[in-house]
């Protein structure tokens, strides 16, 4: 982070809750900055996950987000930043040890509003007033507040709350009765003693889909639209009923909300079939009057209104049954519903954050494009797609300002992401933010070569191929294939720390976009459509062998391993082929059927794969268990014991049959996490982890297969 002499054009106080307290880099003159070094494991903590930006009409602005990993700690901190566009210093704008997310500016540029939770455990909207103080806590929803906007005249939130649990309707009746008459009992009330805790309910499960991650077991309880009026408190709810409903924007009037919501009939589990709906934003009667603006039996998602508050423009999804492997396109519909017409349908990429241009001339939007993703705008009208920001980086995000100013979340091969900003005059981007340039400065790392090569069928596949840190042009290297997650995801060529790590240990690593990948159209994403290991399992072998031929790969010494689909891939790898002298399965599976009702994917299940006694052969194909005793690759298996998008079970069967087998395998079962590793600890443990097993099994240099552990 850069910190240049202080110049606010509004006071923040100092207070206990959230305050300014800007850092002071102090630098000698005669000092010698040292020699840039290899990365390590503990250096993952040191990258800071700069996101959300988000500039104030005036483009004077830009609030954004900084997320900073304690490993002593073994927890992680958002706190959020503000940057002037003309030169400045960055200043934080909220506290430590508690996070602070989602920043947006009120219109007026009178308040800065973002989510954060605090003593009730509960996430709420606080504000930050432009004229200095403290921030305050606006709303007191007896549930979290999912998200929120804010109304054009600044006066009004929409908030996103899903249904409060029964538990939480008691606790706020049981608050509201110990209140002290006449006082606040935020200020005033001391804390209860603690409750002996009750033995929870039973789950009582009637959905069709019924799981998620991050949840697990889902009931009725659905997310709804509210209003809420600054000034009275007062909540209004404006939409309700059997869906989940999210994605609110406000038309430029104030009278209306569009938002994305499934009320497909009579079941809308059974479907992806979201559309784009509006709502009177002063509707007391909780939705009972809607108009829907698309119809489009896809998904569609996404919505933002035009400056003249004619059109909305939102992401959509041309073809239901060909699911996630569909493209995502930009489309543009009449505010008040009508024939939408679709901008990017010759372009066929997928693409996603669609908005006006402040003169509503354009609509810019994120597209993956080859291995990258880039910022395109195209003619509201329709016509020719544009690059607002090219070049081999990965945009993140990004907002438009009133005054025609952009910023946006970018980040390179060789660079984690920042924020940068880019005038309405089409001026070139200047970098914000330099929160990462002190860690960068400290090391080394590898530039990917970004390759392409033919597959077994003559079909091009490309990828990132890592050189070691200290490659010698002539000299082979151990070689780890990284297949990537999805499967419809892809390799962008942003900074990989996974990657630059075992470059440093002196490792090729391969990271292909085979098919089933973004990026590279519709046809080349459904190719493994009810077909996975196949040709994806081709064109990750291609990958392998165009490293071998270029004289940098060493045959003999070759690793494999991924997460999700990646840990998929891994299973589907090792039973083809003895090629890989090692291999780790991040939160794979391999026995397909056994997951059918017990992960979240139900609905996919049934449109790709059909019903398992009905489609044995299909489900049989895709299940690389069948194929467990071909495997003689000494494979490590990991995963959170509350996945429920990839659950533990497909390692632990995995684990179990070569167990059986008498193979060489390990199971690490990471306890509290979800499909995503989050806790510090459990990061250091999986990296440390993989260098171990890969230095043991692939470069076989006689260290433990493990670093020491904690067992059971």
């Amino acid at each position: 982070m850069k910190f240049r002499s202080l110049a606010l054009p509004f006071a923040v106080l100092v207070c206990a809750s959230y305050s300014f307290a800007p850092a002071v880099v102090a630098q000698t003159a005669a000092s010698t900055p040292p020699t840039p070094r290899a990365i390590t494991v503990d250096d993952v903590f040191e990258v800071h996950d700069v996101r959300d930006p988000q500039i104030t009409d005036d483009g004077k602005w830009v609030a954004y987000t900084v997320g900073t990993v304690k490993l002593k700690e073994d927890k992680n901190e958002t706190r959020i930043w503000i940057a002037p566009t003309a030169g400045g210093d960055a200043v934080v704008m909220t506290a430590e040890d508690v996070s602070s997310s989602h920043p947006r500016w009120s219109p007026d540029e009178k308040y800065l509003a973002f989510l954060s939770k605090r003593n009730e455990g509960k996430t709420q909207v606080w504000l930050l007033n432009r004229m200095g103080g403290e921030a305050q806590k606006v709303t007191d929803a007896i549930q979290d507040v999912d998200d929120f906007a804010w109304s054009p005249d600044s006066k009004r939130l929409v908030l996103v709350l899903r249904d409060p649990t029964p538990e939480e309707l008691e606790d706020a009746k049981a608050k509201e009765k110990d209140k002290p008459a006449g006082a606040d009992a935020d200020k005033d009330k001391k804390d209860p003693k603690p409750k002996k805790p009750k033995t929870p309910p039973p789950f009582v499960v009637d959905r069709y889909r019924f799981k998620t991650d991050t949840v697990g077991y889902l009931d009725r309880r659905r997310t709804h639209l509210y209003v809420f009026d600054i000034a009275t408190k007062a909540v209004v709810q404006i939409t309700s009923g059997d869906f989940d409903d999210s994605e609110p924007a406000w038309s430029p009037d104030g009278k209306s909300l569009a938002f994305r919501s499934n009320r497909s009939t009579p079941d809308p589990d059974r479907t992806y079939d979201t559309n784009i709906w509006v709502v009177a934003a002063d509707n007391s009667d909780k939705g009972a009057h809607l108009t829907q603006v698309t119809t489009n039996p896809g998904s569609d998602a996404a919505p933002s209104w035009s400056p003249d508050g004619k059109w909305i423009t939102y992401v959509t999804q041309l073809e239901p049954k060909l699911l996630v492997y569909a493209t995502h396109h930009v489309a543009v519909s009449p505010a008040e519903g009508g024939e939408a017409k679709v901008l990017t349908r010759t372009f066929d990429r997928m693409s996603r954050s669609p908005r006006f241009s402040a003169d509503g001339q354009f609509i810019y939007f994120i597209a993956d494009d080859d291995g990258t993703q880039n910022l395109f705008r195209v003619p509201a009208t329709g016509g020719d797609i544009t690059r607002a920001i090219s070049g081999h980086v990965v945009v993140s995000g990004y907002t438009i300002a009133k005054s025609g100013d952009l910023a946006a979340q970018i980040a390179s091969m060789d660079r984690p992401g920042e924020i940068f900003t880019m005038p309405a005059s089409g001026a070139p981007l200047t970098r914000l933010t330099h929160v990462n340039d002190a860690f960068m400065a400290k090391i080394r790392v590898v530039i990917p070569e970004y390759v392409k090569f033919r597959s077994k069928d003559g079909t091009t596949v490309a990828g990132y191929l890592f050189k070691p840190l200290d490659y010698v042009a002539g000299k082979r290297y151990p070689t780890l294939l990284h297949p990537h997650g999805g499967p419809v995801g892809a390799y962008y060529g942003d900074f990989n720390h996974f990657s630059q790590l075992f470059a440093a240990n002196g490792y090729i690593v391969l990271e292909p976009n085979p098919r089933g990948s973004s990026g590279y159209g519709q046809d080349f994403c459904k190719a493994i459509f009810a077909d996975w290991g196949n040709k994806d399992y081709q064109d990750d072998m291609a990958m392998v062998d165009y490293a071998i031929a270029q004289g940098v790969s060493d045959p003999d010494k070759l690793g494999v391993g991924g997460w999700s689909y990646g840990g998929i891939s891994t299973d589907f790898i090792i039973t083809q082929t003895t090629r890989f002298k090692a291999a780790i399965s991040g939160a794979g599976s391999a026995f397909l059927a056994s997951f059918y009702g017990h992960d979240q994917y139900i609905l996919d299940y049934d449109v790709e794969l059909g019903h398992p006694w009905e489609n044995r052969a299909v489900w049989e194909k895709v299940s690389p268990y069948y194929r467990v005793a071909n495997i003689t690759t000494p494979t490590l298996f990991m995963g959170g014991d509350i996945d429920w998008n990839v659950p533990i079970l497909g390692g632990e069967q995995m684990y179990q049959a070569l167990k059986s087998l008498s193979r060489e395998t390990e199971l690490i079962v990471y306890p509290g996490e979800f499909h995503s590793l989050k806790a510090p600890s459990h990061i250091k443990d999986r990296l440390e982890r993989h260098l171990s097993w890969y230095a043991h099994y692939v470069k076989a240099d006689g260290s433990p297969a493990q670093p020491a552990a904690k067992t059971n």
